[in-house]
């Protein structure tokens, strides 16, 4: 791999980065509040690729042009093992790997932990049925005991992944920083769920709250359950992490 191959392979990982960062594609791998750091970096990936065929291809005195060796090619040449930098291109290129799913979700435990005390939930808004996170139902139901939940009616939007006992769950993946770091949180559906829909089909729940808990066979986590009133089939949503 010559510096010229170097350069058009930088140029074309700039480039896709650029393609990710400037729709909503990057949305499936990082959160939303790093697309500045990715357009950035894409454009430093761009900027340099440019500078390095610039270099290699401009004209040279023949004085200060580098010796060839003894088969007229310059010693310019990295190990073939760079072309694999090809490989992660073609996937933001060609690809485009979906987001975390059900398979995710069936792999890892939940990541529902306690991060408020009871007395830290405040009133959800006004109105009926109104929209709540999937991580914050949970948090409230288990957490809170529900206070904050009964009497409304509520609506939730997530995937669905088959529970233990082959019973569909709500879920949806929850991200720190990237994909890589996705965990799921997983709210069990009582009453009239979707059942025979196909896993990771996206859904939005109406119901209310219940009190029954169940275990995460992942990691014992407890899982909340909704009691469901309501489902409909929706599109996967531009944001498709919480």
């Amino acid at each position: 791999m010559n510096r010229q191959a170097q350069a058009v392979i930088m140029l074309l990982f700039g480039g896709a980065i650029l393609r990710a960062g400037l729709g909503d594609l990057y949305l499936r791998y990082v959160k939303e509040g790093l697309r500045p750091f990715l357009l950035g970096a894409g454009f430093l990936l761009v900027v340099a690729a440019v500078m390095t065929l610039w270099y290699e291809l401009r004209p040279r005195p023949a004085a200060t042009a580098p010796e060839p060796d003894g088969h007229g090619h310059e010693h310019h040449h990295e190990p073939r093992i760079g072309w694999l930098l090809i490989l992660p291109v073609l996937g933001l290129l060609l690809v485009a790997p979906p987001a975390l799913g059900s398979y995710a979700a069936g792999q890892a435990g939940s990541v529902l932990t306690a991060q408020n005390s009871a007395s830290d939930y405040p009133p959800l808004p006004a109105g009926d049925p109104v929209d709540v996170d999937l991580l914050d139902y949970a948090s409230r139901a288990v957490f809170d005991k529900g206070r904050s939940l009964t009497g409304r009616t509520l609506r939730l939007t997530g995937f669905v992944t088959p529970g233990p006992d082959g019973e569909p769950m709500l879920a949806r993946m929850v991200l720190s920083c990237c994909a890589a770091d996705g965990r799921p949180i997983k709210v069990g559906l009582a009453g009239e769920g979707p059942a025979g829909v196909a896993p990771d089909t996206w859904v939005q729940v109406v119901g209310m709250y219940a009190d029954r808990v169940g275990k995460d066979p992942v990691n014992d986590a407890d899982v909340p359950y909704l009691q469901v009133k309501s489902w409909q089939e929706v599109a996967a949503p531009k944001q498709p992490y919480e």
